[in-house]
């Protein structure tokens, strides 16, 4: 490329304003269809053609999934729309400029290291699901559930080809990710049903009045697959809920509706929840069930491909683009604070790099259940810091963004909330058996317990700041 035409491309580039330290402005503020399109194309995305199966691998019990994903995706709704979207619209801060004021740098620097590093691992599973499609015509080997590491020369370059495209458009920032999302969402969910609806005969379903015998009998059967624990309606609903724990109580979608109008826009995940974590969900379980029946395959290519050819193949391609690109560009925004001499673009462009060497590990995708319900326990207690500080300390007599209005460099109350939850959370999982798929609910009220009697012992040391 000729300097001229890279000393252009490099200043538009640097812009794009997206507020990485600022309140949103007026003018910026985005109509609510953009949060429907943004939260229906990040959850009807890729990380449906492998949770659903996962459901079916561990035997959830049909009567369970349906219960457990009908009011933990309810609870979901209702923590991103009470608890995350009112700081969000009142702020117009993203997460971690506003984590800033209250944790001051030093500590800010750990929590977004370990934040972004998060980000990009779940990035980099949706990447991997992106290339399990692309890689269909070129008879590419597929991963397994138990594998860990690249199994194929063909897997590495398909991956590296989509973690490229799939950075481009998180670089270009929070605009453009939105309209590309109501664009591809809408036909991404008419793709999902139409694969389950076509394979349904296939299992055994002949007329609407058949398909509840047969999801109890041939695909949630309540029996799992061989070396897989047994999850329950607790574990569906908890699951629901809490797999997306970092967004919502953990706060990191003030990042996202900070520029909406007003706080109802967090009910428009709704539009992700029911379309995406319900019947997409619901939708991929049935493709694996008849998949094991046939070939044994539970890569997300395959099982599309095997319910609607092409069209499924573009839809795991599409809908593994809508959820790595919001999920770059929240992660390239918690290193922007780290690396504030860099401009976002160029951030977001090395957050891309380290998701697509992640993406070649497959054990990212296949073990995803896991991993999104550490990262979003590892994330949580800091959105439970934003909460008590926002919410809590001004009603009892004491001052929020505590690190700002001393010139802390670090808010030793915020750190111990953080690693003293995280601790709490690990004992109750060593001395009383409780899966990680639990934690969340018991941590979040201890993060606040911490974070608001530290921070009266703390304030009440210190002379309080003009």
């Amino acid at each position: 490329m000729p300097s001229s035409r890279l000393h252009e491309l490099t200043a538009r580039l640097d812009a794009i304003n997206e507020f990485d330290r600022e309140p949103v402005s007026e003018d910026r503020i985005q109509p609510s269809s953009s949060f429907a399109g943004l939260y229906a194309g990040e959850h009807v995305a890729g990380t449906e053609f492998v949770i659903g199966p996962l459901f079916v691998a561990h035997g959830v019990a049909a009567v369970d999934l349906f219960a457990g994903l009908l009011l933990g995706n309810l609870l979901a709704v209702c923590s991103w729309a009470f608890l995350c979207a009112p700081i969000a619209v009142r702020t117009r801060l993203n997460l971690y400029w506003k984590l800033r004021k209250i944790t001051g740098p030093g500590l800010l620097v750990a929590y977004n290291l370990v934040n972004a590093l998060m980000f990009c691992f779940l990035a980099g599973a949706m990447i991997s699901v992106a290339a399990t499609a692309v890689g269909i015509p070129f008879d590419m080997t597929m991963p397994h559930l138990d594998d860990r590491y690249p199994n194929s020369v063909g897997w590495v370059v398909t991956v590296l080809a989509c973690g490229a495209v799939v950075t481009a458009f998180a670089v270009l920032g929070f605009e453009r990710i939105a309209r590309f999302s109501k664009i591809a969402s809408p036909w991404m969910l008419l793709v999902f049903v139409a694969c389950a609806v076509a394979v349904l005969p296939r299992l055994g379903v002949e007329s609407p009045g058949d398909f509840w015998h047969v999801a109890e009998t041939v695909i949630w059967t309540g029996v799992p697959l061989d070396g897989q624990s047994k999850f329950t309606f607790w574990h569906v609903l908890f699951f629901a809920w809490f797999c997306n724990m970092a967004m919502h109580i953990g706060m990191a979608d003030m990042t996202i509706l900070r520029y909406a109008k007003t706080w109802k826009a967090g009910f428009h995940s709704a539009f992700g929840m029911y379309l995406g974590h319900f019947i997409a969900w619901i939708a991929s379980g049935i493709l694996v069930a008849l998949a094991l029946q046939t070939n044994g395959e539970v890569a997300p290519g395959p099982i599309a491909y095997l319910g609607a050819g092409v069209a499924g193949l573009a839809a795991v391609v599409i809908a593994g683009w809508t959820t790595a690109n919001p999920t770059i560009y929240r992660a390239g925004l918690a290193l922007q604070t780290v690396t504030p001499g860099w401009k976002r673009w160029k951030v977001t462009a090395f957050v891309g790099a380290v998701t697509t060497v992640a993406a070649l590990f497959p054990a990212l995708m296949m073990k995803l259940l896991d991993f999104v319900a550490l990262y979003g326990l590892l994330l949580m207690p800091m959105g439970a810091v934003i909460f008590a500080d926002f919410w809590l300390l001004p009603r009892l007599g004491l001052a929020e963004d505590w690190a700002e209005r001393r010139g802390l460099a670090f808010h030793w109350p915020a750190a111990i909330a953080w690693i003293g939850t995280l601790a709490a959370c690990w004992a109750l999982n060593a001395a009383w058996g409780l899966e990680i798929f639990f934690l969340g609910l018991p941590g979040w009220f201890i993060a606040v317990a911490l974070y608001v009697g530290l921070s009266r012992l703390h304030q009440g040391a210190a002379p309080r700041p003009a």
